[in-house]
């Protein structure tokens, strides 16, 4: 942790892995919903002695006699168990940096591990226990909190005992092609000729628990094996569902669709069997022998049955919402409910395993799929680079928990893009830099740019992404979202009508709030209109909030930045009291709290 980097991060602000605490007044106590959140989600550093003012950070610094006590407190609380469930730091976790003459500590939040989570506060984790999204902390709710306990357990989930289920539960057309297979693929192995129970205990569909002296079905073997009634048992997986759509044709809402329509035993065996073709069907084969074997299928067909095998073996089947896998014309999404039981960078390096349904991949390995080696996200994003193609891109959602995979069959940098982006732009455009560029073509392919997409394309540090976002957004090249970091940047819909242009005037008629033309990009026309004014008055600023949230939903960061006021203050004085007099309306009515709540205009 470098004085640079502290630095830049200070010029970006608070985001989902930094934190900046004044520490002025003693030792702050909201560091501990802080490390509870970082420690459930991806980790992150907090900087104690840096103060925000007027939607700035401003460095502080600590005396010695401040460094000494607060690390004092820092470990006897880590330390405590009434206090804190788990100490995630060792002491390199902790140290003094210096900023001119500048003291700050910084205390690095490491990840926890799956068999470590959930870090929570006090005696119990229900009611106790945060997660971070962007640059805030939200309390997670009893049913998180027990899924979190469940990926935890050495039983996982995929292992519990199904009690009151038993062999008639599964469906025997499954059972015989999933042998059948098998034998095909491993025909000396020793499994092909035990029972069906001991084959279903062999490859984890059947369960001793020697403990408590019981046995039975297990929640992988209904799963996989099982008949589709029985898996939506309130007593096995009742929010069980999965979907396939082809979307090819832009004028349909889809083309082809597998469900569970009761045509078919809906279970994940039958489900892979069936979409399988349809999802490789356009995939290019070459013709290639091995010895005198045709072999049919390419590497990029074995990175999308990576992908595929990936979304059904780390799906969290007690979730809410299903598994989806739909294919486009340039592109596969596959969608599933869970959370992440790696952070994004090792997901990204590979090399580490950790799977919530082990049982479900042994069953997919005995027939030629899945990895345990941490090597599938690797090999999906070596095959994509081969191709040239744009690199795979991951994101996770919570309210509910989904992690998407998107796999994109388009170019890097497709030359229409580079005319499209020339004619619109001109000699500005020439003129930019290759991340400039990647960043200005993934805006146009995608729709939207980020600082975590372009990670995944480029080796730049996070810091000098944002920065050369912004300096995007400065030439009217690009729009953002505002939230620092985090941000999602978009192309403007009229790039030549930036905060500079002669036209936005006060009096210009495209610019009320009830205008049919106002889009996302009219933000910063409003707050130009307020900015040219010589007073404001409070009516005049609830006005301006009001045909803000009219354009898009907006956080109270988000607000903040546009109409240059502290975010406590904009709260205090206006948005607390506009929600209560029913202007505006919150995102998430019953968490008002949530650091990433947003506010809408009243819709009349």
């Amino acid at each position: 942790m470098h004085a640079e980097q502290i630095l830049k991060a200070l010029e970006t602000g608070e985001s989902s892995d930094w934190e900046f605490k004044s520490g002025a007044g003693g030792f702050p106590g909201s560091f501990w919903p802080t490390y509870s959140g970082m420690g459930n989600t991806d980790g992150g550093a907090v900087v104690f002695g840096v103060r925000e003012t007027e939607n700035r950070l401003r460095i502080e610094g600590l005396t010695p006699n401040q460094l000494n006590s607060y690390q004092k407190i820092l470990w006897d609380t880590l330390n405590n168990p009434s206090k804190v469930n788990r100490n995630l730091l060792s002491p390199h976790h902790v140290r003094v940096a210096k900023i001119g003459e500048k003291n700050l500590l910084i205390i690095q939040i490491p990840r926890a591990g799956r068999m470590e989570s959930p870090i929570y506060i006090g005696p119990t984790p229900f009611n106790n226990t945060y997660r971070r999204c962007h640059e805030g902390e939200y309390r997670c709710n009893d049913a998180q909190v027990r899924r979190m306990l469940a990926d935890g357990s050495l039983i996982t989930p995929d292992q519990r005992i199904l009690r009151g289920f038993s062999l008639q539960d599964l469906d025997p057309v499954t059972l015989d092609q999933y042998r059948r297979i098998f034998l095909t693929a491993k025909p000396d192995h020793p499994w092909h000729s035990l029972s069906l129970q001991d084959f279903l205990e062999k490859v984890g569909g059947w369960r001793k628990d020697r403990e408590f002296n019981e046995e039975g079905l297990t929640l992988a073997g209904l799963l996989m094996f099982g008949k589709h009634h029985s898996i939506i048992d309130v007593g096995a997986a009742p929010t069980y569902f999965v979907d396939y759509r082809e979307k090819l044709d832009p004028n349909n809402r889809w083309n082809h669709r597998i469900y569970p329509d009761g045509t078919w035993e809906a279970n994940l065996f039958q489900f892979y069997q069936r979409i399988w073709p349809h999802l490789t069907a356009d995939l290019k084969v070459p013709f290639y022998l091995e010895g005198v074997q045709r072999i049919d299928e390419t590497p990029v067909h074995k990175a999308v049955r990576e992908a595929l095998i990936n979304a059904l073996i780390h799906s969290d089947y007690a979730a809410a919402g299903g598994v989806i896998v739909e294919r486009y014309r340039d592109r596969f999404l596959l969608d599933n409910p869970g959370t992440l039981l790696v952070s994004f960078e090792q997901l990204r390096r590979g090399g580490i395993s950790e799977c919530r349904n082990p049982a479900l991949q042994t069953m997919f390995m005995l027939i030629g799929g899945g990895e345990k080696a941490g090597s599938g996200i690797h090999r999906i994003q070596s095959e994509w680079k081969n191709q040239h193609w744009r690199a795979p891109a991951y994101s996770a959602t919570d309210h509910p928990d989904r992690v998407r995979l998107v796999l994109p069959m388009v170019s890097l940098i497709p030359e229409s893009t580079l005319d499209l982006m020339e004619k619109r732009f001109g000699s500005r455009f020439r003129s930019l830099k290759h991340l400039e560029v990647i960043a200005l073509a993934t805006a146009d392919i995608e729709g939207e740019v980020t600082n975590t997409r372009l990670q995944e394309l480029q080796t730049d540090h996070p810091a000098d992404i944002t920065q050369m976002l912004q300096n995007l957004c400065a030439k009217g090249m690009l729009i953002s979202d505002y939230r620092r970091r985090w941000s999602r940047y978009r192309i403007p819909s009229s790039p030549h009508l930036t905060p500079n242009s002669p036209h936005l005037t006060q009096s210009s008629p495209h610019l009320t709030p009830h205008s049919p033309h106002l889009e996302n990009d009219t933000l910063e026309k409003i707050v130009l209109q307020m900015a040219n004014a010589k007073k404001i008055s409070k009516q005049q600023m609830r006005q301006t909030i009001v045909s803000l949230c009219e354009i898009k939903e907006l956080t109270l960061e988000a607000l903040a930045r546009l109409l240059k006021r502290s975010p406590k203050g904009l709260q205090n004085h206006y948005l607390t009291q506009m929600v209560a007099e029913g202007q505006l309306e919150l995102k998430y009515p019953d968490t008002p709290n949530r650091p990433d709540q947003a506010y809408t205009a009243k819709k009349s």
